[in-house]
This record gives structure tokens, sequence and C-alpha cells, in this order.
């Protein structure tokens, strides 16, 4: 190799590494920044079901979605969403938000899985109702620029002896 040419070998080098790590960085910032986009909308999806807002609260659910909530014998599609806030509307009661707890999350190109607990209660007209722990996975997959739920899966925690 000519003595000019290392030099120009290792320059090329040395910005094609720099290149890979801005690259990189790039990545893991657009990474976090959609972590918490998605993180938002699930904190959104339970002021959704505070407000009784079933409008914008549907509006999370892709058209295709599947899910096993933990208050249905069966899974149930977009149709059928809402009944579990309903049910409970219908009589009266009122949803107060408690703890949202964060597990984990995974974000692979458009999709995106979420793992959290939520403590939350149905209250009666006097503020009276029992405080229920819950277990969460929402699939979420991203449309364009909008992120939906697509499967999800919810779970009460066993009561502590």
């Amino acid at each position: 190799m000519r003595s000019y040419q290392l030099p120009l070998v290792l320059c090329f080098m040395a910005c094609l590494l720099a290149g890979a790590s801005a690259l990189s960085s790039q990545e893991k910032s657009q990474t976090a920044a959609t972590e918490k986009t998605l993180w938002d909308m699930e904190r959104a999806y339970w002021h959704y079901v505070q407000d009784n807002d079933l409008r914008a609260y549907r509006a999370q659910w892709h058209e295709n979605f599947i899910g096993w909530p933990s208050v249905s014998a069966e899974p149930v599609n977009k149709a059928h969403i809402t009944d579990w806030i309903t049910s409970q509307t219908g009589n009266g009661k009122t949803f107060k938000p408690g703890d949202f707890k964060p597990a984990s999350i995974k974000v692979t190109g458009d999709i995106a899985v979420t793992f959290y607990w939520m403590t939350f209660s149905w209250v009666d007209k006097n503020g009276n109702g029992d405080a229920h722990k819950t277990r969460v996975t929402h699939t979420w997959i991203k449309e364009g620029n909008d992120w939906r739920i697509i499967g999800g899966m919810s779970m009460l925690e066993p009561a502590v002896p």
C-alpha cells in the first residue's frame, strides 16, 4: 500500500464507525421516544375510563383487535371493548384510578408490547368500592403515525392471604 493511501483508508474507516455510532444513538433515541409515547397512551387509556370517554377509549383500539380481559369468560373483539366499563357505569359506579406501575415494554419496528400493573376501584355514590390490582398486557401496532391496541390480556392479582 502506498504511503498516502493508509491515512485515507483509516479516515474512511473512522467515518464509517462514526456514522454507525450516530445511527445507533439515533435509533436508541427514537426507541425511547416511542416507549414514552406508548406509556403516555397507556395512562390516557385509564383517564378515558375515569372520564367515561368511551369515544376516545375506543379510538385507541385497532379494528382487528382481539383480547381477553379479566372480566370476560372468553376473548372479545373491538365491538365489546367497552362492556366492562358500561357494566359498572350502568349501575351508577364511578371509576377511580390508583397506581399505574410499568413493568416492561418492547418495541420492534411497528409492533410494541407493554406490561404493567394498575390499581383501581369502582365506587358507588357514597365512595365505597373494593380496590383491585390487575396485570395488563397490550400489543400495539403502528399504522401511519398512530399506534393502536391490536391484542391484549389482563388478570387480577390474587389476593394476599
